[in-house]
């Protein structure tokens, strides 16, 4: 029978536990991952009790309440604080999503939170987001034409050719879609990922972008598109509610049909 065995600085420990405030009227548990790259440590869970009466209802209020007034030692992105840049995601309660727009009450239990799954972390809550951001650049996420403008002005679409592109553009690249497929946990070299498919796919589907054969054979590879098994982690865990799993399929699509 083969045993696996993580390797020993990999294994995560149990850590602190900040107590929360004398005559605290709600109190909740918060276990959250600490790792710091400088520290030789391994990681760790450390708790964190506060009292949610004097807390926002978002996982997002509780952690800024622990940086500002328990522990300035936590890392974590954030920016928007409305579910718009994909900065703060996360995995919470074993689901990736948005710590801004995840409700503390309808976790039961404690809190648990870790950085998205299977990529390198930078510290604590932020991972390594370089290798997904090279894939995005890789599909070229811009209108490419040959075709002069229009002298009358912008290149204009039909409101059915617009809607084509709906479910698509609200992608914020939060990346909840591609760390939550097995793939791209073993594949994230070559294998682009649910995100950056779709947002190939917001491209293929523009009426007005010209380069759509050459979009398509540059995603004509075993790896690139091809690893997706269709397991729909990726739509289940938007919380965008977005469907990554259908763009791909339709990229497929497109690939027959242009045979």
């Amino acid at each position: 029978m083969v045993e696996f065995n993580l390797p020993r600085n990999s294994k995560v420990g149990e850590g602190k536990t900040h107590k929360a405030p004398d005559g605290a009227g709600k109190v909740r548990a918060f276990k959250v991952y600490r790792w710091d790259p400088d520290g030789g440590a391994n990681p760790r869970m450390d708790t964190y009790e506060l009292d949610l009466e004097k807390c926002g209802p978002m996982v997002l209020d509780a952690l800024i309440k622990i940086k500002d007034e328990v522990d300035s030692t936590l890392t974590f992105r954030r920016s928007c604080r409305e579910g718009v840049c994909g900065s703060c995601a996360m995995n919470v309660d074993g689901t990736n999503t948005l710590a801004c727009t995840k409700a503390i009450e309808d976790i039961s239990g404690p809190v648990k939170i870790y950085p998205l799954p299977h990529m390198k972390v930078v510290k604590d809550l932020v991972p390594d987001l370089n290798n997904a951001y090279a894939q995005y650049a890789a599909i070229e996420p811009w209108l490419k034409t040959e075709t002069p403008q229009p002298s009358e002005g912008e290149r204009l679409q039909s409101p059915e050719e617009r809607k084509q592109l709906d479910g698509l553009w609200e992608c914020i690249l939060c990346f909840c879609c591609s760390t939550s497929c097995p793939s791209y946990w073993w594949n994230s070299d070559r294998f682009l990922g649910p995100a950056t498919l779709l947002q190939a796919y917001r491209w293929i589907a523009d009426s007005r972008d010209e380069h759509t054969g050459e979009r398509l054979d540059e995603l004509e590879d075993p790896f690139r598109l091809y690893r997706c098994h269709t397991i729909m982690n990726c739509t289940n865990t938007c919380p965008k509610g977005l469907n990554p799993a259908k763009a791909i399929g339709e990229i497929k699509k497109r690939m027959v049909q242009r045979r």
